[in-house]
Order: structure tokens, then sequence, then C-alpha cells
């Protein structure tokens, strides 16, 4: 207990020697004794803020992930619903919160709205992949067992699916606690009155560092205070080791390349007919002024049919390279530093306990706010900002992969006791199979998570390439640009989605081919 407070001592001592020595006047790392000022002096000021932006983040989390749980309702009960479900769900995660922002605010007008709605639409698909990977997760012996008693999907969802979609319900929960923040600093970014956004947007003006870091400070510990609430509500509900599945691959005949190719045009043109009818009817009911509110006819004149149409994918295109620069590079960055963690963690329990606080400390800091420090710190160059994305996609993965490998069947752990079989043998023949579906799940939400780091990235502190063209647009009043920016990037993210989902079906079919059917 003496060693860990004479650690923290030293390494408090450490910061405030070198904010005051090497990066004294950089703006760029604040120190202890003018953050605990900055906290005394304003402590109503910056609770008050910190009040109105953890309410918005706590009803956008609960709205958020109330409706997850329904469309995986929706999903196991209907499963032939299950893709339109999941690509509508899709578009709208993907949809970026950079430009959806600055929209959202000229519909709701000053409020809490805007802020709200990006927290719901920053969690909901955070919970959903994982949740629907969790109800799958069950032998089909028992699902055999309830359909010989004549049980319908209600008992199944209620009795067998529900119990084993708790760890990973869990896993997602825990992992939207600090995407709800920062889907509620997006909108308090946007024009909102009051808030930490708010209150970050004039630190950053006044290049006040110590007041900058004050509020990520306080923004972190809310965060974290709500992901250790929902990890301790986890272990309370972790009553019994996972089973095994025993369950085979299908035996039935393939479908031929011809046959595949035409149900996925299928499902992509019943896709894309209800996002275009959603679009269009939502304008249509709200009556919202057609020049702010494109329809889908604007875009295609901007992207196709218009003079000017060349020169704007022209434009497109440059800035699309520039966000993929940063974002390929970040999002397998992430995914890797979130797997080798969760599987050193796995080996080193003193490990995990010692390094767990600082990744969830680092993933709880607002990336909103420290984006343009990072980005300063570390250069305008690509590496900077795929920095920024390797942070917000690297701590879904952890979370999802612990959880995952920790689904190693009771059984098979007894089996390999038994033997005394050493734990990195027991780690790469059990628990990393095990740990498959939850791995996936993480990588195909990682993959329009990157597009949205670095779009944030790059609107905040880079000025170029996708992001800074949406940021400009909404602030000149470009919104057919605007638009159309959001539906090309909107059309990025589920391209890369559908190509890590791909590999995961190939991969799944042999370690975990429950996961494919109902």
């Amino acid at each position: 207990m003496l060693r860990t407070v004479l650690g923290w001592v030293m390494a408090v001592g450490l910061w405030e020697l070198v904010g005051r020595t090497l990066l004294a006047g950089r703006h760029l790392v604040g120190t202890p004794s003018g953050i605990v000022a900055k906290l005394v002096d304003n402590a109503e000021v910056y609770g008050r803020g910190l009040w109105f932006t953890t309410r918005e983040a706590a009803l956008g989390y609960l709205l958020g992930n109330l409706a997850a749980v329904a469309l995986a309702l929706l999903v196991v009960l209907l499963p032939g619903v299950e893709r339109l479900v999941l690509r509508f769900a899709l578009v709208v995660y993907c949809l970026p919160l950079v430009a959806l922002g600055p929209l959202l605010r000229l519909v709701y007008g000053f409020g809490d709205g805007p802020q709200i709605t990006l927290a719901a639409f920053a969690v909901f698909y955070l919970t959903l992949v994982p949740l629907l990977v969790g109800l799958r997760a069950v032998p089909q012996s028992w699902l055999d067992l309830t359909a010989t008693y004549g049980r319908g999907r209600w008992t199944t969802l209620v009795v067998i699916r529900a119990r084993a979609s708790l760890p990973y319900l869990m896993a997602g929960l825990q992992a939207t606690v600090p995407a709800a923040f920062l889907g509620a600093l997006v909108g308090e970014f946007t024009g909102a009155e009051r808030g930490v956004g708010v209150l970050s947007i004039l630190a950053l003006r006044s290049l006040d560092t110590d007041g900058l870091w004050a509020l990520m400070l306080l923004s972190t510990a809310v965060s974290l205070l709500g992901y250790l609430l929902v990890a301790w509500a986890a272990r309370r509900l972790a009553v019994e080791q996972p089973t095994v599945l025993l369950s085979t691959p299908g035996h039935g005949r393939g479908r031929s390349a011809s046959e595949r190719l035409l149900r996925a045009l299928g499902g992509i043109l019943v896709t894309t007919s209800v996002v275009l009818a959603a679009w269009v009817g939502v304008f249509a009911v709200t009556g919202l002024n057609p020049y702010f509110a494109k329809r889908p006819w604007d875009v295609w004149d901007w992207l196709v049919s218009s003079p000017e149409s060349g020169a704007h994918r022209d434009e497109l295109l440059t800035a699309a390279l520039e966000t993929a620069a940063v974002a390929i590079p970040g999002y397998f960055a992430g995914l890797l530093l979130g797997v080798v963690l969760a599987t050193l963690f796995s080996l080193s329990p003193r490990l995990r306990r010692a390094l767990t606080p600082v990744a969830v400390a680092l993933r709880c800091v607002p990336v909103i706010a420290i984006a343009p420090l990072l980005v300063a710190a570390l250069g305008r160059g690509a590496f900077g900002t795929a920095v920024v994305v390797a942070i917000m996609t690297f701590f879904p993965t952890l979370v999802s992969c612990l959880y995952g490998l920790a689904q190693l069947p009771g059984q098979v752990a007894d089996v390999f006791a038994t033997y005394a079989t050493p734990s990195t043998r027991v780690l790469l023949l059990g628990r990393l199979p095990a740990m498959a579906p939850a791995f996936f799940a993480s990588a195909r939400i990682a993959a329009p998570t990157a597009l949205l780091a670095a779009t944030v990235a790059e609107w905040l502190a880079t000025g170029t390439g996708l992001g800074n063209m949406m940021a400009v647009d909404a602030a000149t009043s470009r919104y057919t640009s605007l638009w159309s920016t959001v539906v090309v990037v909107t059309l990025v993210a589920l391209a890369a989605y559908a190509l890590v989902e791909a590999v995961e079906r190939r991969v799944l079919r042999v370690v975990a081919p429950e996961q494919l059917r109902w």
C-alpha cells in the first residue's frame, strides 16, 4: 500500500516538473497544481456543466441501449428481418457525428435534443452487435430440448438465450459508457448553451490548458465511475461458467456463387429502398426546410448529374484518401492493441489489475477534448490522427475480447486443468477460439468507429480529410456538399463493415458455427 502511494506521489511530482520545465509554454499539458487551482476556483461552474453533460449522456445511454435491446429482441423473434434490421441500424450508426451534430442543431434548435440524440446514436450499435452474438451463444441441444417440448421462440428467448447473452450485453454496456459521453460532447460542440463541451471550447480558444485538463479529468472520472458501476453489475450477474456449445457446421447444400450474388444484391436493394424511403418520409413529415435538409435527388445531382459533379467527385476522392490514410492504420493498431492487452490480462491477473485502470481512463478521456492536444504533440500528419483512431477503437476491442476469453467452457477448462496444461497453451487452444465471436463483433464495430474517430480528429485539429470538409461545409452553409459527404462516408463505412463481416463468416463457420444461425 505504501509503495503504491509513493509511486503515485512520484508520478504527480514528475508530471508537475515536466509541465513547468520541458513543456512550459507549449499549451499541451496542464500541471497538477494548476489543475487543482482551476477545480477549486471554478468548482461551481464546472460542477454545473458536468451535471448537464452527464445528464445528457445518461439519457442518451439509456435510450440507445433500450433501442439496441428492442432491435435484438425483434431479430430473435423474427429472424427473417435480421439482415434488414442490422443494415438499417448500421446506416444510422455510420452517420458521422461531425456532420450530424450541426444538422440536428438546426432541427432541434437550442436545448438538449442534439446531445441526447447523438449520445444514443453513439451507443446503440455498440450494444446491439455483441448482444446478438450472446443471444446466439447457446448449445444446440438446449434449443432441441425446448423444441421437443413444443416451446416457441419467446420461451427460448426468456429461458435460454437471455441468460447466455448476459456477458455479451454487459460488455456492450461497459464499452458504451465513454461513447455516450463523447456523443453528448459532440452535440455541445455544435452550439449548446451549457455543459462540459461549451466550457472546453472556451478553454481551447483562450489557451487555458489547466482548465481544459481539469475538464478532461472531471469527464474521465464520471465515465470511469459509470464503467465501474457496470463492471460491478456484470460481476454480480456472472453466476455460472459458460457451457460447451457443441454446435457443428451445417451439412446442407451450399449456395452457388450466382445465388450468393443475387442474395447480396437483393439485400442491398431492399436496404437502399428502406433507407431512401425513411430519408424522404422523415423530411416530408417533419416539414424540414429544403435549404439545409437535402433530399436524395439533391445528392444525386451534386455527385452525378450536375455540370460540376466531376469536380465534386474529385474533391471528395482527395479528402477520402486523406481520411483513409489515417483510419486504416489506426483501425488495425487499435484492434492489435486490444487483442494483445486482453491476452496479456488473461495470462497475468496482476498485470490486469495494474493496467486496467490506465486503459479505462485512456478511453474515458473525451477524445473530442484530447484530440487537438494529441495532434499538436504528435504533429498534424497521419501519425497523430492515427493515434486518435487507435485510442477510440482499442477499448471496445479490449472489453469484448476480455469477455470472450472468459467464455471458455468450464468443462473444457477442467480438462486442461486435469492435464496441468500451461496457461499459454490453454490460451492458444481454448481461450482464443472461444474469443473469436467477441473479437469479430468488436472488429465489425471498429470499422465505422475508426472512420468516426478520423473525421472527429480532422474536424477538431488537422484541417484535412472528410472531417474538415464536413466542418467547412456546415460552417459555410454548403448543405448539399455536406449531405453528399455524409452519404459517401456512410457508404465507405458500410463497405468496410461488409468486408470484415465476410472474413468473420469464414472463420466462425469453423470455430463458432452457432453464430451463423438461430
